[in-house]
């Protein structure tokens, strides 16, 4: 494995995929969202694969995709959400570079993910009960992934990567 890699985790309306892109430009290493490469890899989207495969055989793309990923060189990478649902990921994911746990509060994601018809748990009467239901099962396990944790709620995306660029000078 690869300990060069940064990998984003954190809840859906973090800001993964968007602070992924910007650190990929300051550090010169390829950016890859885990979930844009099951889509792609699959053909399909994501809705799509829970449709059919239920979310266990989505997490089994999931847990694929992060490892093969992980066993290239140098990468950012912003990984879904409940990527740190699987024990051998969140080893994988600690083991495999330096981890940033993209930390925000339910408003945030509300705002965040309102337009986005992409994300299948979402898709239900009551998203802020959702929300807040995946942050109760969640969050601990983020806290326990990371090795740094940055609340984003009230940076920009360009403050958040600061953060980061800051505490990976000093690592």
């Amino acid at each position: 494995m690869k300990a060069d890699n940064l990998i984003l985790i954190g809840p859906m309306g973090a800001g993964k995929s968007t602070i992924g892109r910007l650190l990929s430009d300051d550090l010169s290493l390829p950016f890859i969202d885990s979930d844009k490469e099951i889509e792609d890899r699959s053909g399909a989207n994501i809705p799509w694969i829970f449709d059919l495969e239920g979310e266990a055989g989505f997490r089994e793309r999931e847990s694929q995709v992060i490892a093969d990923l992980l066993g290239e060189p140098a990468k950012v990478l912003a990984t879904g959400g409940g990527a740190i649902l699987s024990e051998d990921n969140r080893r994988l994911l600690k083991a495999s570079g330096f981890v940033v746990y993209l930390k925000t509060s339910v408003e945030q994601q509300l705002i965040r993910t309102a337009k986005d018809k992409n994300r299948p748990l979402l898709q239900r009467d009551d998203p802020e009960a959702v929300l807040r239901a995946l942050a109760v099962e969640r969050n601990s396990l983020y806290e326990t992934t990371a090795h740094l944790t940055i609340d984003t709620d009230g940076l920009s995306p360009k403050a958040v990567v600061r953060d980061i660029l800051r505490h990976l000078k000093q690592a």
